[in-house]
């Protein structure tokens, strides 16, 4: 019998299939390039091996290829008899995420995890903060996130890849100091993994050594390669804090090389989001952005996500949309019910229209409504900076300057000592 590197048996007698599986498995667990051909080699292998089906439908799903999911995952579970019940598990939780049942998957990879904790692509599921607690739209999310991982602490020690993971689930309640020693501890095991190096980032930014920060992740990304699925995001932390030290030209380099929907082979998500969130970023610390970037940004959201409900998506999409003028795409987010979140994205989406109408007292109204619990929303908490920073410049555009630094000072006082906002 053969196993997996976290000691898991597979239905597999191949050991060329195994070896490949592991290294699919690695390099989805850190956004390396390469997933999908390690998981494809498991197949060549092993046409048999239907847990390497599931893994290539994971990739391809994060790729939005649903085609590919589709069909992988039926091969899957036409395999499913005469496995363990552990790689039946695994393909029945699997099934949930990649058919979008997301309260169901959340439920079984809690039930999963209670008798195979090891099994790592499932325990995967709910960490980080795009995953099934991430966006869960439930409130107390980020608190859970780490009792989560640190649950799991006996079974992994000193794993890179749950080092990693524990690492960004303390830095987003604010232990940062137990934060970094576990984040140097996962670098050291594993320098190619992109969430860990990503991570690393986010430690930066959150201490505000912005230059520190830009000057690391600029080297660490010279070898990353383009199609790998963090790739975008990546550089959406290095064009961000390009802008914020002041170097504008790199900030429109990174945009337009790395992270625009013209270019980026990135998850759709990612694309949207990053973009977007940059562009405006780059607006409220006094910059013109060309209405024409936000008119392609707009139609990206639209084809890509053409049905709210994805509240991460739709808070993005709607100032796409606001800037452009498509009140109608901005109804649509407005006046949608689906979706844990839909409460926070109609409340955010509205500010955003009244922010375009120059009503600056009512959309600070809407922000104020989202602020008290807006990491339902999902993404991290500099993502959401860009929520704080909303209101802090309709506050400063109202002739209210005090109350925006009152406000900043409280929620992110990074915004004091750095030119995030015009006025401020």
């Amino acid at each position: 019998m053969l196993y997996d590197e976290y000691g898991n048996s597979l239905g597999t007698s191949s050991s060329e299939a195994r070896d490949a599986y592991n290294l699919g498995v690695s390099r989805f667990l850190g956004a390396e390039l390469g997933v999908s051909d390690s998981f494809q080699a498991a197949i060549n292998a092993d046409k048999g091996f239907a847990l390497a089906y599931i893994g290539l439908a994971r990739n391809m799903q994060l790729l939005a290829q649903p085609d590919g999911v589709k069909s992988n995952l039926l091969e899957a579970h036409n395999l499913s008899f005469g496995l363990s019940a552990r790689e039946r598990s695994h393909i029945n939780v699997s099934t949930l995420l990649l058919e979008g049942n997301a309260p169901a998957a959340r439920a079984a990879v809690y039930e999963h995890i209670k008798e195979w904790p090891t099994d790592v692509m499932i325990a995967q599921m709910c960490t980080s903060v795009f995953g099934l607690i991430g966006f869960s739209g439930l409130a107390g999310r980020e608190a859970e996130q780490l009792a989560f991982i640190v649950r799991l602490t006996p079974h992994y020690g000193d794993n890179w890849w749950f080092r990693t993971q524990l690492a960004f689930a303390q830095l987003e309640v604010g232990q940062l100091a137990s934060s970094l020693a576990n984040i140097e501890l996962a670098m050291s095991a594993n320098p190619n993994s992109a969430h860990t190096a990503h991570i690393r980032a986010h430690l930066y930014y959150e201490n505000m050594e912005d230059k520190e920060g830009l000057r690391y992740l600029s080297d660490w990304s010279k070898t990353y390669d383009p199609l790998a699925t963090l790739y975008n995001h990546i550089y959406w932390h290095i064009g961000l804090w390009s802008l914020e030290t002041g170097d504008i030209d790199r900030m429109w380099q990174v945009l337009d090389t790395n992270i625009s929907p013209e270019t980026s082979k990135g998850p759709p998500l990612n694309v949207l989001t990053d973009a977007a969130s940059l562009l405006f970023r780059a607006e409220l610390a006094g910059l013109n952005v060309p209405v024409e970037r936000w008119k392609k940004l707009s139609a990206y959201a639209l084809s890509r996500f053409p049905s709210p409900g994805l509240g991460f998506a739709d808070l993005h999409a709607a100032i796409a949309h606001a800037r452009t003028g498509d009140r109608e795409a901005l109804d649509i987010i407005i006046e949608n019910k689906t979706g844990p979140v839909s409460d926070l994205t109609k409340s955010l989406a509205i500010g955003y229209r009244e922010m375009e109408d120059k009503n600056w007292g009512l959309a600070a109204e809407h922000f104020c409504n989202a602020m008290y619990d807006h990491a339902r929303v999902g993404g991290s908490k500099a993502q959401r900076d860009l929520i704080d920073y909303s209101l802090a410049a309709c506050l400063i555009r109202d002739n209210r300057r005090q109350e925006a630094r009152t406000i900043l000072s409280l929620t992110r006082p990074r915004a004091m000592t750095n030119e995030v906002l015009a006025g401020l």
